[in-house]
């Protein structure tokens, strides 16, 4: 398989559930520039990631948004794919011509699902929306005003709006009262912080869980103790480490058990995530997020010969102001960190620190380089889609 990165962004509903992804595509052999380039790229994307991996394995249950070239709609290049899993997004770069438009007509009765990259409504692209499905607005392109008015043009024809580089809820709570139904961006996932919050009384519980958890002399017994304080803890505690996941010879009878069964590394990393989860009520992209950066940072981690935990500590505390809403700087002074690992999350210093940057950068798909330090890009897109797999279990059980 050639040397690529893989990565994917999520698109949301009104009610911030998983609506589908975009998949994201990087290689040091095609220079997306050059439309035959660009067409082969997307052909690898389809050929070493979609088909060979599989749909199921980046996506799940959901639908994959895949950019196409003009030379890939003109060559039906779609039609490898299944049109109840795939949308057909076309690029703004498409020059619209009668040969695009009756490509994109015939796909779209086959039954493809057609969205409309970056749109701006020209008399070119005007043809399209007889019988496009879906119409991405670029919001830091066009501003809220002239995105309002874009919708307003848009209301004539049936088709579904979808907000694209949304980064504050103000912006999402006012599209979503124009009538955008799907919304893509980072807003979902950073903190709406209120001046003055106070941690809640469940909150704190959690925070002093979190701090005893990660104490460098913290012992089985204090753990074993603040979890048993909490009912709804320790049943999740107790659901997981009974899952299929752990292969345990035998079923766990109590927190002092599991302790025994699991030795304390693994058990401070699975206490972090429930803490977590239990933190909020963000929904569960917020939750998804924060684990795949965590076990992108441990799995890089291990391929530099460093210190696994620590690396997956560093990456799921860092979504900490995500989930409580709080500037991080308040929420670690609640927490017994190291220097060096608050340094990490909070100025992305140090090895720790560099990894953390490249795990949002790649999240964000705002990567300087095609690798990190001496892995290369294959590496790398396999520790992504490990990372998005073990999510998926993570949170099959959770729930």
């Amino acid at each position: 398989m050639t040397d690529f990165l893989i990565g994917r962004q999520q698109i949301l509903d009104r009610d911030l559930n998983i609506y589908a992804y975009e998949i994201l595509f990087r290689g040091s052999q095609f220079d997306l520039n050059k439309q035959d380039e660009a067409a082969k790229a997307t052909n690898q994307v389809i050929t070493d990631t979609l088909v060979e991996i599989g749909l199921n394995e980046i996506v799940g249950p959901h639908k994959a948004f895949i950019n196409f070239t003009a030379q890939n709609i003109l060559e039906k290049t779609p039609l490898t794919l299944p049109k109840d899993r795939i949308v057909i997004e076309v690029l703004e770069s498409v020059t619209v011509d009668s040969r695009i438009i009756n490509s994109l007509k015939e796909l779209s009765e086959e039954g493809y699902i057609v969205a409309l990259d970056d749109f701006v409504l020209t008399e070119e692209w005007r043809p399209l929306l007889e019988f496009a499905d879906i119409i991405k607005l670029d919001i830091m392109a066009d501003g809220l005003e002239g995105t309002r008015q874009l919708i307003e043009q848009l209301k004539p024809y049936k088709l579904k709006l979808l907000a694209e580089k949304v980064e504050t809820h103000q912006q999402f709570e006012a599209l979503k009262s124009w009538g955008c139904e799907l919304f893509q961006g980072f807003f979902f996932s950073r903190p709406h912080i209120v001046e003055g919050k106070r941690l809640a009384v469940n909150q704190m519980s959690a925070i002093q869980l979190l701090s005893v958890v990660n104490k460098a002399d913290t012992r089985f017994e204090d753990i074993s103790k603040v979890i048993s304080r909490d009912v709804g803890l320790s049943y999740k505690l107790l659901h997981y480490i009974n899952s299929a996941f752990f292969s345990l010879p035998t079923k766990v009878e109590s927190i002092h058990h599991a302790t025994v069964l699991l030795g304390l590394m693994e058990l401070k990393r699975w206490i972090n995530i429930l803490t977590l989860a239990s933190l909020s009520d963000k929904p569960q992209a917020v939750l998804q997020t924060a684990l795949i950066r965590a076990k992108m940072c441990e799995l890089l981690a291990a391929q530099l010969g460093e210190d696994r935990d620590r690396f997956f500590l560093v990456g799921i505390l860092s979504c900490l102001d995500s989930f409580l809403d709080m500037p991080i700087d308040k929420i670690l002074d609640h927490l017994p960190l190291s220097k060096e690992i608050a340094d990490a999350i909070l100025y992305q210093t140090g090895k720790a620190g560099e990894l953390l940057h490249y795990s949002i950068d790649y999240e964000h798909w705002e990567l300087s380089s095609d690798s990190f330090r001496d892995i290369n890009p294959k590496t790398i897109a396999n520790i992504y889609l490990n990372s998005i797999t073990w999510t998926r279990y993570v949170l099959d059980n959770l729930n």
